[in-house]
């Protein structure tokens, strides 16, 4: 049977729209922050995954939720988020 993303801890680390503006980065102590455009730290927060979703509760009080479809790819608020890799030769 194949693990959950919450299973594998797999979601922790940086997640990029397509084009860059949105970065979100989900910490291993569940919070996350997230830039949008050159705005960092635009909204910050905690998280909670159970399987392969995710919950948000931002530092205001709003709520979202998200899907991780894959270990490289998370739906979230209309967006398609890709799980960045960093070269280990850097």
């Amino acid at each position: 049977m194949k693990k959950t993303i919450e299973e594998t801890k797999g979601y922790i680390g940086m997640w990029v729209t397509a084009d860059g503006h949105i970065r979100q980065e989900l910490l291993p102590g569940n919070r996350y922050d997230e830039a949008r455009g050159s705005r960092l730290s635009a909204y910050q927060g905690a998280y909670k995954v159970s399987g392969n979703e995710i919950f948000y509760r931002d530092d205001t009080g709003f709520t979202a939720d998200g899907t991780f479809v894959d270990e490289n790819t998370l739906h979230h608020g209309g967006y398609i988020f890709y799980k960045e890799v960093k070269d280990e030769k850097q």
